[in-house]
Formats: structure tokens, C-alpha cells, sequence
């Protein structure tokens, strides 16, 4: 009877030591430090069906809550897009600014947009004896694509041509950002063109993801 009753009092222990082993491993910074192993460990005379069932409550409660944070603290080395905010897409890339940026120019002109424009704000800032970390500005367009977004809404002309900003944030990491085309529905109140915005939206994405990966 007593060797029976420390096998299922171990048991009960590597269950508990095992979810909390896996709260603490879920990356979630909110719960580093909060959950200590031993609050997991108790006597099986002290286990009852009420701290079993409050156990399985609180590791499935805490595992819905770390799953985006979760997502978002593993990167996994791949370009990924950011919450959009304010109206724009940032994307992250794999590459420094200058790579990010040729390989951008690179692909609008091999799929028939017009480059009217590559700024280099660092380099500007250079000149006039001002530091900016890496940022460069490419604007593009093409008048089959620019053209029928004008004719739902003339207003939005002044948000065109289309441009990407590729620029490097304090940590180190470049991005590349561009207007959502949803955004600017919204802004110039355009209705019945969602055919040509879902157009655009693609080219958009498709070029900015093949220029960060």
C-alpha cells in the first residue's frame, strides 16, 4: 500500500513539475520569474480533486494568454509583417537597408513599374553634418495600376506614386513600410473599387515580401 501510494504521489509530482516547467518555457516574458516549480509540487494526501481541477485551469488559462506572445518572442529568422499601425505595413527584412532597397528597385523594374525616385535621407543628413540612421525612400508607379485607383477617388492622387520606406529602427533591424491600401480607402472615402485594391494591396505585398526575404 505504501509503495502504491508513492508511485502516484510521484506521479502527481512530475505532472505538476512538468506544467510548470512548460509555463515557464513558453517565452512568455510576463511569466518569467512569476512561476517557481515547487508552487507546483504538493504532497498527494494535500492533492485533491479541487487543486487538480484549479491546476488544469490555471495551465490552460495562462497557455491562451502566452500564445501570441508566444508566436511573436520566437522569431524564426523569416521576414514577418507587423500589426499595421497608422495606416502603414512594416515588414521586416533580412537584410540591411542598401540590400533591402536594390533588391526592391530590382524587382519593380523586372514587373514594369517606373523608379522615379531612390532617396537616401542618411545621406542627405551627411551633408548638411546631421546623423540619421540608414533610411532610404524608393517611389514607383505604373499607370495601369495608378491610373484606375485615381478614378475611384481623384483625391488619392496625392498619395501616389506608390513608395516603400526601408529603414533601419534603433536595435538594428531593417524594415520596409508602405501605405495599406485599405488606409487610404478609408482616407479619400473610396467605395465600389475593392477589385482594384485588392490588386494593389498584392503587388504591394508581393513586392515588398520578395525584397525582405
Amino acid at each position: 500500500m505504501g509503495r502504491t501510494h508513492q508511485i502516484q504521489q510521484d506521479k502527481c509530482k512530475t505532472l505538476n513539475t512538468y506544467n510548470a516547467n512548460f509555463l515557464v518555457g513558453t517565452g512568455n516574458p510576463w511569466l518569467a520569474g512569476r512561476v517557481n516549480t515547487s508552487d507546483f509540487l504538493m504532497p498527494l494526501e494535500d492533492m485533491t480533486m479541487r487543486h487538480l481541477t484549479f491546476s488544469s485551469i490555471f495551465l490552460s488559462f495562462f497557455l491562451f494568454l502566452s500564445a501570441p506572445l508566444f508566436a511573436a518572442h520566437h522569431d524564426t529568422g523569416h521576414s514577418h509583417i507587423t500589426a499595421k499601425k497608422n495606416g502603414l505595413v512594416n515588414l521586416k527584412s533580412n537584410h540591411n537597408v542598401k540590400m533591402t532597397a536594390d533588391k526592391l528597385v530590382d524587382i519593380l523594374k523586372k514587373k514594369g513599374m517606373t523608379v522615379f525616385a531612390r532617396i537616401d535621407h542618411a545621406a542627405g543628413a551627411k551633408k548638411v553634418d546631421e546623423e540619421l540612421r540608414p533610411t532610404e525612400l524608393v517611389i514607383f508607379g505604373n499607370p495601369k495600376v495608378g491610373t484606375p485607383l485615381m478614378r475611384c477617388a481623384q483625391t488619392v492622387a496625392i498619395d501616389l506614386p506608390q513608395k516603400m520606406l526601408i529603414w533601419q529602427d534603433a536595435a538594428g533591424s531593417t524594415w520596409l513600410s508602405y501605405n495599406d491600401p485599405s488606409y487610404l480607402m478609408k482616407r479619400h472615402k473610396i467605395v465600389g473599387c475593392d477589385p482594384v485594391i485588392k490588386k494593389v494591396s498584392g503587388a504591394l505585398k508581393n513586392f515588398a515580401n520578395a525584397a525582405a526575404k
